[in-house]
């Protein structure tokens, strides 16, 4: 897992920037329930979707677990932030109408606790919104995906749309329509997939050993257009609704 202190200075620029917020918190927002007036947005970083998940009557929070996020955020939505684990929350039971977190579950061993504490501080009629199945997201059937693809899994996966179905299940979330958002500028290049695959990146996914590795860097390697970045991938949102 990245050292989130480390990289809050360059966060930004390196996750396609106001286009990509902009585009997962809108697709957040179209989630939420007109008549919901609290919304917290998990694992806020450095508060670039926080600051536009705004509609009239809704008043939005952040919160993150790294104190370098937060100073970043803190000047995008000026006293709304707090440092908190996303599993132990500082909050009464019951208290939000929706719980937002996005690009966060598949970073983490401990999916299904957040799962548990989103639910807890959801009202009945609430709503969970979060990213799945990230990885996945990420296969666009470009010539890349081609080489990799027979080398994915999605086994070791904690943001499986499945798991995360389970663990609402049993903390009386059930699953209701979602929707996708395109991450802006996030296309993958040869030249640059070879880099991460060589840097460990796609341990979440990727089967092999160092010897494969280096095997799909040279078919990588042979690519056209080492530097042109092949098409965006499509996020995953799901949405989840506190029972009575």
């Amino acid at each position: 897992m990245l050292d989130y202190e480390t990289e809050a200075a360059h966060y930004d620029r390196t996750r396609g920037g106001v286009p990509r917020a902009a585009a997962a918190a809108e697709a957040v927002l179209s989630l939420v329930p007109p008549a919901a007036r609290t919304l917290l947005d998990l694992a806020c970083g450095t508060g670039l979707v926080t600051e536009r998940l705004t509609r009239p009557g809704l008043r939005v929070h952040g919160a993150d677990a790294a104190h370098a996020m937060l100073r970043v955020a803190e000047g995008r939505v000026p006293g709304r932030v707090v440092r908190a684990d996303a599993r132990r929350l500082p909050l009464p039971d019951a208290s939000l109408d929706a719980v937002s977190a996005v690009w966060l579950l598949h970073l983490v061993p401990f999916a299904a606790e957040i799962v548990a504490e989103a639910a807890r501080v959801l009202r009945p009629g609430g709503v969970l919104i979060a990213t799945v199945d990230k990885d996945a997201a990420h296969d666009v059937g470009s010539d890349i995906d081609t080489i990799l693809r027979p080398y994915r899994s999605a086994a070791a996966a904690s943001d499986r749309a499945d798991l995360i179905t389970r663990h609402a299940a049993a903390h009386g979330l059930a699953p209701a329509p979602g929707t996708h958002f395109t991450g802006h500028a996030q296309g993958a290049t040869p030249s640059g997939t070879v880099r991460k695959l060589h840097a460990g990146y796609f341990a979440s996914w990727f089967t092999g050993d160092a010897t494969l590795a280096e095997t799909l860097a040279t078919a990588l390697t042979a690519l056209p257009d080492q530097d042109r970045p092949r098409a965006d991938p499509r996020y995953r949102l799901a949405r989840f609704v506190r029972q009575d």
